[in-house]
Parts: structure tokens; C-alpha cells; sequence
């Protein structure tokens, strides 16, 4: 069967996710502006899953961060535009493609502006650490990053076997 291709308006939802996952980014790039002259030469590149700082690098690799921001948004918006080519269940049908279609659609927001959070909070947090003004958030980021993407994840999933 050949996928139907629909026009489907985004969401209260969907635009709601995007302003807060705008907001974050936006925001954390002009704070990164806004300190870049204040930063020492070397600043946390990387962290253990206990929220240490197990590596230092230069400045300029703060800037990795909002570049995968901006690749993950271009990507995802390309994948939000066209549902037809996610992966669906056998139960897909003309009749349902456009519950499937929303639903899915909203899931890729979903994950696109938790990532856009997630990399301007680590951006936000580098940066703090590196002007001195704080240790970070400590053991509990991870934890919490990766039970709000399993709640996300299972959550849709739930949502997805209930569409007949």
C-alpha cells in the first residue's frame, strides 16, 4: 500500500513544544554570546554519568553543542514534515494513517525539543562551571535525562496501541 500523503495542521501541543525548545536554545546561544569574551581557555568538555567534569577542552568546543542543536533541528523538521516515511505497525491503514501520522509526528517534536533542552542545559551548565559561579547539576542530570526520555518514548508507544 502506497502511504497517503496529508496536510495535517501541528498541534497546541506541538507548537507549545517547539516554543519552549526554541526558548531554551535561543536563550542558552545568547548567554554563550554574551559570556564568550568572560570564558577561560579551557573550559568542561565532557562528563562522567556522576555529573563530574572528567575533561577539559577549549572554548570553542562550546560551540559543538549548539551545532548538533541545529543539525537535530534541520533533521527533525524534515521528519516532522513528512510522517508518510516513519515506521508503522501492520494495523496501518488508510482510515487510520492520519491518527498514526499525528501521532507520530508528535513524537519526533517531543524528542527533538527534549534534545534541544537537554544540549542547553550542558551548554548552560559548561558555562557556569567554567566562569566558577557553580559545580553543575551534579549526579542527578543523567538520571533524570534519560527517565524523561523513557517516559516519552513508553508514553508514545501507549498512546500509539490504542489508535485501531
Amino acid at each position: 500500500m502506497k502511504r497517503p500523503i496529508t496536510n495535517i495542521p501541528k498541534t497546541g501541543s506541538e507548537w507549545l513544544w517547539d516554543i519552549v525548545g526554541c526558548l531554551f536554545f535561543v536563550g542558552s546561544l545568547l548567554f554563550l554570546v554574551f559570556a564568550w569574551n568572560k570564558l577561560p581557555d579551557e573550559v568542561p568538555a565532557h562528563y562522567n554519568a556522576l555529573g563530574e567534569v572528567d575533561r577539559w577542552g577549549s572554548k570553542w568546543e562550546l560551540l559543538l553543542l549548539p551545532g548538533i542543536g541545529v543539525f537535530i533541528i534541520f533533521l527533525m523538521q524534515v521528519l516532522e514534515k513528512h510522517p508518510e516515511l516513519h515506521n508503522y505497525p501492520a494495523r496501518f491503514s488508510e482510515s487510520n494513517a492520519e491518527q498514526f501520522y499525528l501521532h507520530s509526528r508528535k513524537i519526533v517534536n517531543q524528542i527533538k525539543n527534549s534534545c534541544l533542552i537537554i544540549f542547553s542545559l550542558i551548554l548552560l551548565e559548561s558555562v557556569s562551571i567554567a566562569l566558577g559561579w557553580g559545580g553543575g547539576f551534579g549526579k542527578w542530570f543523567l538520571p533524570i535525562t534519560i527517565i524523561g526520555m523513557i517516559v516519552l518514548l513508553v508514553t508514545g508507544i501507549v498512546k500509539q496501541r490504542k489508535i485501531q
